[in-house]
């Protein structure tokens, strides 16, 4: 510090407690009242004249403080009493925002002339030293370091009119002392705004000597004092709330992981709570130490919308566990507005009045977040999906472990039970933060699920290549398990039809996959019995045909093991191929029955392809009755004894398979013994003419599919006048 203002070294120690407790008493006798023309000097070494100015500035602040309802020493009045006992009920008090005392070279000063020179010149002493404002600033003792602050801003203006542009260089020590006490007593004032309750004398009291300063300062702001404080007060009083906010945040205990799996949302618990007290006290007593016009509740409210969302920020680049970024987005959207923090009762109805309503946050922080939780719960998923596959590994197909049934009779794996759980766990706790995240989280759950039937069936291919004996177990199995999966899936529709579409797609892939090596397994087992029907041996013999029977018979076992409607899928497809393949040797052995063999075979077909064969795939709901006839209008062909008669049992045979051609009756007429001919032509002829007058279901597609051999069909295809030439001459 320089030296004192009336140019001699300072050499006068602070004042006492006693005597710093009667100067900002303001209980001053009579005495200290005297003449501000006298310019004796008292024993501390405040002048007489400097004396008056300082009672002339306390009872101006005593008037002012007469005049708010929240002055500590007002206690006379019934009005004032009863507005001192309504301070906790904050919305009866409408404060009135009082006139500050603002010194000016015009203010009367005590009893003295301030026009005289001598006057002027005696006026000039400050009432204390630099030190000693210092002092009082540091000791908290505002309203007496304003005061004294505001003398000696007089005394300087005043130096400063007398002496005009030639300041001496005393006048500039003055100035930057001046400087110096505004700048210690602003951050003394911010200190308190940013902490008012660390310590007991911090009191409500003490802020409403706060709110006085920044008051008068910022009117005094656009004066020629503004050298002095550069700067909104009222803006810096707004910032230090801010930074009080945040150094509150700041205090608020953060776990690593390693200490608590559950670091995040414990702290999240405590910030709310912080966040609900502070605001309490904010609305219960800090706000009675403030005029009106602070807006201090609302100040407060959205210096925690700003600071909290900065602080979310923060912990969100520590993130990096599903159920981390879960917690943070919970707390973001749903809980902070909830009544247990923002909307809480305690804070009614002043919250509701505020401008800022919700947190604020940078742009695209939310969509941000919200895409890498969604990110992070398809790893999840897929992670989960991988152990299942794995599971599945180890305690089944390694150990040949049968398929368990369930509580429907049905096999199935565990496997769609754990991802139905797992899946709805997840889309249930994303509805209650929100509905938009609902359908974000759906959509990437099925995303990740769409690759699960590939990989599955990966995995299923290579660890179940040599498990013959349990091979068609595990296919139904897992036709059950996938065909459960994407029925509960269907469940997500209306939120995602694309993706649930693409999932359906994928599951009916693998399914398609299960039941065609079914299909291929059976078709292997009875290859060797269909190739010997309708021949020499199968004439004598039934073993094939009953090794036949029974290999349909395992196979209806299976597809009661099979849920609808994949079971009746898999026994219309190999009804279908029975049928074909039975009517296809016909076309491929060419083995005519001679000597009236023809109607023992034709009683055999009727037995077989025409009886037992359709009970057989009946019992299984096969959806292709349509084949069931063919047995019988093959027999009643074959069985006539009267080759002309067969003309007339053609027409229900092409009404019935419309796409028969004349290869294919070729073939049957050659099996039953007629080869050539007039009448084997006008059989043919007759064929043809049905075939363009009959119109037939042309979705029956049977004949085209069966292949003749070339010597059964050579002679088919031959005009009629050249099988007649060729008959003369023979």
């Amino acid at each position: 510090m320089t030296e004192h203002s009336t140019g001699r070294p300072l050499q006068i120690p602070g004042p006492s407690s006693a005597e710093m407790a009667q100067m900002t008493s303001g209980d001053h006798p009579d005495t200290d009242r005297v003449s501000i023309q006298s310019n004796e000097t008292k024993p501390n070494g405040t002048t007489k004249n400097t004396q008056g100015v300082k009672e002339f500035l306390r009872q101006s602040f005593r008037r002012v403080g007469e005049k708010s309802p929240f002055s500590p020493n007002n206690k006379g009045s019934k009005a004032t009493r009863k507005v001192d006992s309504a301070r906790n009920d904050l919305g009866s008090v409408h404060q009135q925002e009082p006139p500050s005392p603002t010194l000016t070279p015009s203010s009367p000063v005590a009893n003295g002339n301030p026009s005289s020179p001598a006057a002027r010149k005696k006026s000039l002493s400050s009432s204390l030293s630099v030190i000693q404002i210092s002092t009082l600033i540091d000791k908290e003792e505002l309203e007496e370091a304003h005061l004294n602050l505001l003398s000696l801003r007089q005394e300087v203006q005043q130096e400063i009119e007398q002496c005009g542009k030639d300041s001496p260089m005393n006048l500039a020590k003055k100035e930057k002392d001046l400087s110096l006490l505004y700048k210690d007593l602003r951050h003394k004032v911010m200190d308190i705004v940013r902490d008012p309750n660390s310590s007991p004398s911090r009191n409500k009291g003490l802020l409403v000597h706060v709110a006085r300063i920044i008051q008068e300062e910022d009117k005094d702001a656009v004066g020629p004092h503004k050298k002095y404080h550069p700067g909104n007060w009222m803006e810096a009083w707004v910032e230090a709330v801010s930074e009080g906010v945040k150094a509150k945040l700041e205090s608020i205990p953060l776990e690593s992981r390693e200490q608590n799996g559950s670091w995040l949302s414990f702290h999240l618990g405590l910030l709310g709570k912080a966040i609900v007290e502070d605001l309490e006290t904010v609305k219960k007593e800090l706000r009675c130490s403030y005029p009106p016009s602070f807006k201090v509740f609302s100040t407060y409210v959205k210096s925690y919308h700003g600071i909290v969302g900065q602080h979310l920020k923060e912990l969100q680049q520590q993130v990096t566990e599903l159920k981390e970024f879960y917690a943070l987005l919970k707390w973001i959207i749903k809980d902070y507005q909830s009544d247990r923090i923002i909307g809480s009762p305690s804070l009614q109805p002043e919250i509701g009045e505020c401008e800022s309503t919700g947190l604020l946050l940078e742009d695209n922080f939310l969509d941000q977040l919200t895409e890498k939780y969604c990110c992070r719960m398809k790893e999840d998923i897929g992670s989960s999906l991988d152990k299942l596959i794995e599971m599945e590994i180890e305690d089944v197909w390694s150990e040949r472990k049968l398929p368990e049934k369930g509580d429907d009779g049905f096999p199935s794996s565990k496997f769609p039970m754990d991802i139905r759980e797992k899946f709805d766990s997840n889309v249930k706790h994303s509805k209650q933060i929100d509905a938009e995240l609902e359908g974000k989280v759906i959509s990437s759950c099925l995303e990740e699920l769409k690759l699960f039937p590939k990989r599955f069936d990966e995995q299923f291919r290579r660890h179940c290549s040599t498990a013959e004996e349990l091979r068609a177990e595990y296919q139904i199995t897992y036709i059950n398990s996938f065909s459960d999966l994407q029925q509960h899936m269907e469940g997500y529709r209306d939120y995602c039809p694309e993706k649930v579409e693409d999932f359906r797609k994928e599951v009916k892939w693998l399914i398609d996959r299960r039941i065609k090596d079914l299909e291929e397994e059976f078709k292997e087992h009875v290859k060797p019995y269909l190739r010997r029907m309708l021949t020499k041996k199968w004439l004598t013999n039934d073993d094939d045909f009953e090794k036949l029977c029974s290999c349909i018979e395992k196979l209806s076992q299976h597809c009661a093991l099979i849920r609808p409607p994949h079971a009746q899928e898999l026994a219309s497809k190999l009804h279908y191929h029975v049928v074909k393949e039975y009517v296809s040797q016909l076309m491929r052995n060419g083995y005519p029955c001679k000597n009236q063999k023809h109607q023992k075979a034709a009683s055999k077909i009727h037995e077989q392809l025409g009886l037992r064969l359709p009970e057989l795939f009946e019992e299984m709901n096969s959806t292709h009755e349509w084949l069931h006839p063919l047995g019988v209008e093959l027999s009643g062909i074959i069985g006539q004894k009267n080759t002309m008669d067969i003309k007339d049992r053609v027409w229900s045979l092409v009404l019935h398979y419309p796409d028969i051609s004349r290869k294919h009756l070729a073939a049957v007429l050659y099996f039953r013994g007629v080869k050539r001919g007039r009448e084997h032509q006008q059989i043919l002829e007759k064929l043809t003419d049905l075939k363009t007058n009959i119109a037939g279901d042309k979705s029956r597609v049977l004949f085209c599919d069966m292949e003749v051999i070339n010597r059964i069909n050579c002679l088919s295809n031959l005009p009629f006048c050249c099988l007649r030439a060729s008959s003369t001459q023979t």
